[in-house]
């Protein structure tokens, strides 16, 4: 059965979750508007950048993170002049490096369901002297809901799974910055497997229910969508 520290390093991880994908939304919906529909010549560069996660070891982002959060790197030092705390090996580093390694998880789906909307409904509303900000809260947010389901759905999950980069920008502190996915690790080297078991067949029900909610519900929208 999970133990105390186990229930500890669930609420981190869900908390980190959360959160997370909150922030990947709110930063995530503008750029994807603008990725979908910029001409910019080096829009190319913007977006190899976002998707580098998807290619780059969790190590090698957690470990420049690291020297760059850390109480030697800039942003450490930046906090130590102000009189505050290094970012590094504390819960907003481990928010600030979950943030830079989902972003492709949440953008690129976002991006996708913008640019399938294409602009005629957009030049249908804008006839109907519908104010931009109208025109993306009636017209685009509701054709885009797969897109913001999908985006939501892979922001989380994959902020729960995080291993290399939690590790290297948050260490492995109770309460703190342990999550499940370090929990089921240092079970694993204590050759506690039992408890090992229990962790990470959790997180593969979970996962696995979460894609089946995404399916479904994209199975719907697509039956009630004309």
């Amino acid at each position: 059965m999970p133990t105390p520290a186990d229930l500890d390093a669930l609420i981190v991880t869900l908390k980190l979750a959360t959160l997370t994908t909150a922030i990947l939304l709110l930063l995530g919906t503008p750029l994807a508007w603008w990725l979908a529909h910029s001409r910019w010549r080096f829009k190319a560069l913007i977006e190899a950048s976002i998707a580098l996660p998807l290619v780059l070891p969790p190590t090698v982002l957690g470990f420049y993170l690291l020297m760059l959060l850390g109480a030697h790197g800039p942003a450490g030092r930046l906090m130590d002049t102000l009189g505050l705390e290094p970012l590094a090996f504390s819960f907003t580093g481990l928010v600030i490096g979950s943030v830079l390694y989902s972003l492709p998880f949440v953008v690129q789906p976002l991006q996708n369901a913008f640019a399938a909307i294409g602009p005629r409904p957009l030049e249908v509303a804008a006839t109907l002297r519908a104010a931009p900000l109208d025109r993306f809260v009636t017209v685009v947010l509701p054709l885009a809901r797969p897109g913001f389901v999908t985006a939501t759905v892979l922001g989380f999950a994959h902020t729960v799974g995080e291993f290399g980069v939690v590790l290297m920008i948050g260490g492995n502190i109770p309460g703190e910055t342990q999550v499940l996915s370090i929990a089921i690790y240092d079970h694993v080297e204590a050759l506690e497997y039992g408890q090992a078991h229990w962790l990470s067949a959790g997180l593969l029900l979970f996962s696995f229910v979460l894609l089946l909610t995404v399916q479904g519900f994209n199975r719907r929208f697509s039956v009630l969508t004309p």
